[in-house]
């Protein structure tokens, strides 16, 4: 998936037909697999999502600290949900993954552990409110590894290095150019989504409390699965992002980049410092 620029993507992307074949086709070039094969990987990594979500949400899944845990089935369990059944699902199988993640369970990096939740929470309740098959959740699911490699490319994907905006947001960018393909949106919204979701979360810490990837990183699935479904949204509706996705993921390591220690990984600051976060921190 060796792509380093958003224009080059969506060049091939023209071509192509969409994001995730265009991330398809490159990733047989490179590997000398057939593109069946590249396929079936993606197919993989869809049937661990899939599983994880199951799992955080068929019991009350505890990470080992005993700070998180349950969130993804009181959400499910809502039936009259305030954010609609959608969005609602969504951001009950992003929490679901998260606390699969927290207690050790098998997840994929979407694009990290910590942010593994809002990838599969938006594209599996995408995917079947939409009637996707598996080779469309497959391709969506590849558009969203072409976003992360360019984020990866000209910035950072690490808490960190480069705060919560670079896992999360990352992660957000990737679940919303998915979303647009998946809902039928031309290459260029989907691009437009990632800008918004991932304009939305520049800046964002990375503050774990006692060092944890659970507080706040659980419930941070679940609002940026909100984001990751705005921004989706806002695309379709033909909402246009003004600076390009490149400028914006440069802008993203730009803020990281200045953003102090305290503020990337250590638990030296946010939540981790305040008088709650140090007692929980203690107790995990």
């Amino acid at each position: 998936m060796g792509y380093s620029k958003m224009a080059d993507l969506l060049a091939d992307a023209e071509t192509a037909g969409s994001l995730g074949a265009a991330v398809i086709a490159r990733e047989s070039d490179e590997t000398g697999l057939a593109s069946q094969a590249v396929i079936a990987r993606f197919l993989e990594a869809l049937d661990v999502m899939e599983s994880s979500v199951e799992t955080g949400l068929a019991s009350d899944v505890r990470s080992r600290s005993g700070l998180t845990g349950g969130d993804a089935r009181r959400v499910s369990a809502v039936t009259d949900p305030l954010a609609g059944p959608t969005l609602a699902s969504a951001i009950a199988a992003a929490l679901a993954v998260a606390e699969v993640n927290a207690s050790m369970g098998r997840v994929v990096a979407a694009p990290t552990g910590g942010a593994s939740g809002v990838l599969p929470g938006v594209v599996i309740t995408v995917g079947r409110a939409v009637g996707a098959d598996r080779p469309t959740l497959a391709s969506a699911i590849a558009a969203a590894g072409g976003i992360g490699a360019i984020i990866a490319a000209k910035a950072s994907l690490s808490g960190a290095a480069s705060g919560c905006q670079a896992e999360i947001g990352s992660g957000a960018a990737m679940a919303a150019a998915a979303a647009v393909q998946l809902a039928g949106g031309t290459p260029a919204q989907a691009g437009h989504a990632a800008s918004l979701a991932l304009q939305g979360l520049m800046g964002l810490v990375c503050d774990p409390v006692g060092g944890l990837v659970e507080v706040p990183c659980v419930a941070r699935n679940g609002t940026a699965t909100g984001v990751a479904l705005a921004s989706a949204q806002m695309a379709l509706a033909g909402v246009e992002f003004p600076i390009p996705f490149d400028e914006v993921v440069t802008a993203m390591g730009s803020v990281g980049r200045s953003l102090p220690p305290s503020l990337r990984e250590t638990a030296l600051g946010g939540l981790a410092v305040t008088p709650t976060g140090k007692r929980l921190g203690a107790r995990g």
